[in-house]
């Protein structure tokens, strides 16, 4: 029993991946980025609704389903690193403040944004 105190205990010390990930259109040059403070399930669960017709940009979900998952891609675009000292847990301001400097990253490369 000890064993499973223990690794439950692992599993609620693990700490996701966070960052800014993207959804990039082929056919149109297109972008959807978010920040997350879970990259790996918010991929998963963003293709998911992608694939399913549910997502909540509607214009996003209109492309996908008229031109295909083959003309997108996901990727992670940054990693957002946890601070050392532990005592911070918030990191909301953080993802806000690197999804903007994405953003305009993007608007400097000539890409068009998805709109909220």
């Amino acid at each position: 029993m000890d064993r499973k105190k223990e690794l439950k205990e692992q599993y609620r010390m693990m700490k996701p991946e966070m960052g800014i990930y993207i959804v990039r259109s082929h056919f149109n040059n297109k972008c959807f980025i978010e920040a997350t403070k879970d990259l790996k399930g918010t991929i998963n669960g963003s293709r998911f609704k992608l694939e399913a017709g549910n997502h909540p940009n509607r214009e996003l979900q209109k492309e996908w389903r008229e031109h295909g998952k083959e003309n997108f891609t996901i990727e992670i675009l940054e990693n957002l690193e946890y601070d050392k000292d532990e005592t911070k847990t918030d990191y909301t301001e953080d993802l806000t403040l690197l999804r903007m400097i994405w953003e305009e990253k993007l608007i400097k490369e000539d890409r068009e944004l998805y709109k909220k």
